[in-house]
């Protein structure tokens, strides 16, 4: 089909995508908590004539907006979580939280989740008009920030049912991704002993805090000892109170653990348990654990990374204001000094050598141009649940410019910059990216043949889930 009718349907829909997106950053809603955020999606899924599709997997944040009939079946991801401690004013170049301690969208997702609902719609209408093919799905995906969503949905049987699924993320760059992720395991581990006087009966004690920290002691000595490619984390949740003279009877920690792959990481989380359980039995207390939530690494799709970057590369990129540069300049100002703009990896060295002097990449407030496609072996030392969903179907994501040049993750500055005409422009190239790639996918059955056999070589050890069983979804 002609792709410009796509880019003028989202084009059309701009206003709604971007009074949507604006919603979703002033509500910021933290993980498997989007519940206004939920309904505002479905009431435009509705009014669109999508087959809308609640409480997935258990899930009440969870769902998905069906148009079509028959295959192929395309998925789009969409986001909308927001994070802890980050609330912050909009389009301004210094810190000033909205409400101490607030939340606020620092990774973007209000925008993540806007873009794809667009592309949906633009391939619905063409679906609708008789010039595509085939079934779109839109996937709401709760809980990406520290619940992983997309593992419990795909523990559920969730996009097995898909011929491919698309998605992107906002970024300082507008670039495919490439490459892979580290799996992850988190899991709460909770020591109780037994309270005492400190100093009057210190021997009918059982200090759980003793047993965290010795726990936390042996993950140390454990570092040296780790496979390449893996990490461990952890955050004190339970310090046992705050009563210095009173034995403490209780302590909770959570652990991430990541590994290259699913089963290294449960390699390495038997022997981070080895310590819990060691560490309880040298202060004579009891532990116990629960599985928060894990994630998978994610499966590259060349075939797939290629379409989405031969389809960047025939939409026009945003074209930005005097007033936006002199914005994204002055926010840029205000990042941390250590890290270099726009860093890559030593492999990518080259290729930034390539763009240096045309693009000035690193140097200008704002990514303005395509970064060329360069596929990647290298793994991400992060983790995120699109690789579960990467092991039930082909998939390929991409990022595209809703930042400045070396943003900061997770930052104030993201959320700030995130309900701003830049991020705007941003968000509106994500979805014309998104619909004109779902409509290659919906029309060209050696596309998908040619993505689906390199799936298959690819996943043939098959899905190794990183959820429990018994592992269900927390707020």
């Amino acid at each position: 089909m002609d792709k410009e009718l796509l880019f003028q349907a989202v084009e059309r829909h701009a206003p709604q995508l971007t009074a949507l997106s604006d919603h979703i950053w002033e509500l910021a809603e933290l993980s498997m908590q989007e519940h206004r955020s939920v309904q505002a999606y479905i009431r435009i899924l509705t009014q669109e004539g999508f087959q809308v599709e609640q409480n997935l997997a258990g899930i009440p944040t969870a769902f998905l907006g069906r148009f079509g009939s028959g295959k192929p079946v395309i998925g789009i991801l969409g986001e909308f979580d927001a994070l802890s401690g980050l609330s912050q004013a909009p389009g301004i170049t210094e810190k000033q939280p909205l409400a101490a301690g607030g939340c606020g969208h620092g990774c973007g997702h209000n925008l993540l989740g806007a873009a794809s609902l667009g592309a949906a719609i633009a391939v619905k209408e063409a679906i609708q008009a008789g010039q595509l093919p085939g079934s779109i799905v839109f996937y709401g995906c709760p809980g990406e920030e520290g619940c992983a969503g997309k593992a419990f949905m795909a523990r559920d049987g969730m996009f097995r049912d898909l011929d491919a699924a698309l998605c992107w993320h906002p970024g300082d760059v507008n670039e495919i991704t490439t490459g892979s992720n580290a799996a992850s395991l988190q899991v709460e581990y909770t020591f109780t002993g037994i309270a005492a006087h400190a100093a009057d009966c210190p021997e009918q004690g059982r200090s759980a805090l003793d047993a965290a920290e010795l726990m936390n002691i042996g993950v140390q000595f454990l570092r040296e000892h780790m496979p390449r490619g893996c990490s461990v984390h952890y955050a004190i949740l339970d310090g046992g109170g705050a009563s210095p003279n009173v034995v403490q009877p209780t302590a909770t920690l959570l652990y991430m653990v990541r590994g290259d792959c699913v089963r290294s990481a449960k390699a390495l989380l038997r022997r981070v348990e080895q310590c819990a359980h060691g560490a309880a039995m040298m202060t004579d207390t009891q532990v116990t654990h629960r599985q928060i939530d894990g994630t998978s690494s994610t499966v590259s799709n060349r075939v797939l990374e290629e379409c989405l970057y031969r389809n960047f590369q025939s939409v026009s990129l945003p074209e930005y204001t005097q007033e936006e540069w002199r914005f994204a300049e002055a926010l840029k100002a205000t990042y941390f000094p250590g890290k270099l703009p726009g860093q890559r990896t030593e492999e990518d060295f080259s290729l930034q050598q390539l763009v240096a002097e045309k693009t000035e990449h690193g140097t200008k407030a704002l990514n303005d141009f395509l970064f060329p496609y360069a596929p990647s072996l290298h793994q991400s030392p992060g983790s995120s649940d699109v690789g579960d969903v990467s092991w039930l179907t082909p998939t390929a994501q991409f990022t595209a410019v809703t930042w400045t040049s070396g943003s900061p993750g997770h930052s104030w500055q993201n959320v700030s910059i995130g309900r701003t005409s830049i991020a705007h422009k941003g968000m509106l190239l994500a979805a014309k990216v998104l619909a004109a790639a779902a409509a290659d996918l919906l029309t060209q059955p050696e596309l998908l043949d040619k993505a689906k056999a390199e799936f298959a070589l690819a996943t043939a050890q098959g899905y190794e889930c990183p959820l429990e069983a018994d592992t269900k979804p927390t707020a």
